[in-house]
């Protein structure tokens, strides 16, 4: 499994894997748009401090977890007409090699409830099926509804694990990746 850091977004896995959207890596000239995106989502960080901050997303580009490299980091943003639409960072090979982690995913607030945000994990799924992975994980911010709703309804589990995160509770979650999910 290879990361996309020398292939660039043409050739990269997760080029095409969304109809209707361009992907491409995410850069510190996003920030304006990924941090308007992020406060339309209010919500997420009533129960996820802190709120966000320009110099909090940039943090975010380098965050990794302990034994991960840069290039099983994918900080992915999802275009159209112009618009980041949504936002995914992905870690391959995280907690266990078979294992991809999704670290943060947020879709643009007028888009929400419409299955934009269900359709795109849907593409990301079977992209990271096809490449192999037999499981992916993430974490959700315990008590905040919609969030464990939108998981859940995407065939996310509660794996009874739970972590202090430091004015929140992690809640871990994760889908087994067998041939009958979809």
């Amino acid at each position: 499994m290879t990361a996309c850091v020398t292939e660039g977004p043409a050739g990269c896995w997760y080029a095409d894997m969304a109809p209707g959207y361009t992907l491409r890596p995410l850069t510190e000239a996003d920030i304006p748009a990924m941090l308007a995106l992020c406060k339309g989502n209010s919500l997420f960080y009533q129960y996820c401090p802190p709120p966000p901050t320009a110099e909090g997303l940039a943090e975010d580009f380098t965050a990794l977890p302990p034994g991960k490299s840069p290039a099983d980091k994918h900080f992915l943003g999802f275009w159209r007409e112009g618009r980041l639409m949504a936002m995914l960072d992905l870690i391959e090979g995280y907690p266990a090699a078979d294992t991809a982690w999704i670290g943060f995913f947020m879709t643009a607030r007028e888009t929400q409830g419409k299955g934009e945000g269900t359709a795109l994990i849907g593409c990301l799924l079977r992209r990271l099926r096809e490449r192999g992975y037999a499981r992916v994980g993430l974490a959700y911010a315990k008590g905040n509804p919609q969030s464990q709703a939108f998981w859940q309804k995407n065939g996310f589990t509660p794996t009874g694990r739970e972590k202090d995160s430091g004015g929140y509770t992690a809640v871990v979650m994760e889908r087994l990746m067998g041939k009958d999910n979809k």
